[in-house]
């Protein structure tokens, strides 16, 4: 996957998968994978480090994820994100942190929002980096937003979501990830848009889908929101294998004659 097979898949009508990935070992197995693109997404904070929210997330964290990804997945393109209030410093700082991600490995940036940064996007795309939209519900505005919660379920806020949308390629930004929005405004956006839009919650009409990889994989049973398939019962497997290990060792059946040096 390349940049310019962005807008090639969005024309031929080819969904594009996604999925988060944030460490040297997962980066391996998906390198390995049909996935199209990585998101070194700054849900990290919460899932690798466990804080309560995204707006933990550094740029030297981000920058070090990036850099096992990219060792990990030397084949995917990727994308990570800016992370919290990191696009609305001064210019330079934020070319500052644009070039961090992007030395670290990123073939590209995620910039959460519209209003107020604009210019910001525009400038970063003129200077030959390019950036992934994200409009919806952006967790680094989740305590403005009031909650995690779907965004633009009235006609004004749908509205101002689409206008943003329409700006953000406007600005320069290649693609777009639309994050807990009706299905009827995710396909509307969608199909007024020239650049492809990646959902999360935003029904089945956007040109690829991205997810959690924890989530995809079921490491968390109670986490289930309505948008999150489980491919896997991954918590009670790798439970199931800790379990077989520790039970094997305590009863001296691990290791075996075949799993000695002699």
């Amino acid at each position: 996957m390349k940049l310019h097979d962005f807008h090639r898949r969005k024309v031929a009508a080819e969904k594009i998968s996604m999925v988060t990935c944030y460490d040297y070992w997962s980066a391996q197995l998906l390198n390995e994978s049909d996935m199209d693109t990585l998101l070194v997404g700054d849900s990290l904070a919460m899932v690798m480090h466990g804080f309560n929210s995204t707006v933990h997330a550094t740029v030297p964290m981000m920058a070090m994820h990036i850099a096992a990804v990219r060792r990990g997945a030397p084949d995917k393109f990727i994308v990570g994100d800016m992370p919290f209030l990191a696009a609305r410093r001064e210019r330079g700082e934020v070319l500052d942190a644009v070039c961090e991600l992007m030395q670290a490995g990123s073939n590209a940036i995620k910039i959460e929002g519209a209003a107020g940064q604009l210019d910001t996007i525009a400038h970063v795309v003129e200077s030959g980096v390019p950036v992934m939209g994200h409009l919806g519900l952006t967790p680094q505005s989740v305590e403005g937003l009031g909650g995690h919660k779907v965004q633009g379920r009235t006609e004004s806020d749908a509205e101002k979501i689409y206008r943003d949308a329409m700006s953000l390629q406007e600005a320069g930004c290649f693609a777009m990830v639309l994050e807990c929005v009706p299905q009827h405004l995710g396909r509307q956006i969608t199909q007024s848009l020239d650049i492809p839009t990646i959902g999360i919650g935003a029904g089945s009409y956007t040109d690829g889908q991205v997810l959690v990889l924890q989530d995809m994989l079921g490491m968390q049973p109670s986490f289930k929101p309505k948008f999150l398939r489980h491919y896997l019962d991954g918590h009670r497997q790798l439970s199931d294998a800790v379990n077989a290990f520790h039970h094997d060792v305590g009863k001296g059946a691990f290791p075996n004659c075949e799993e000695v040096y002699r």
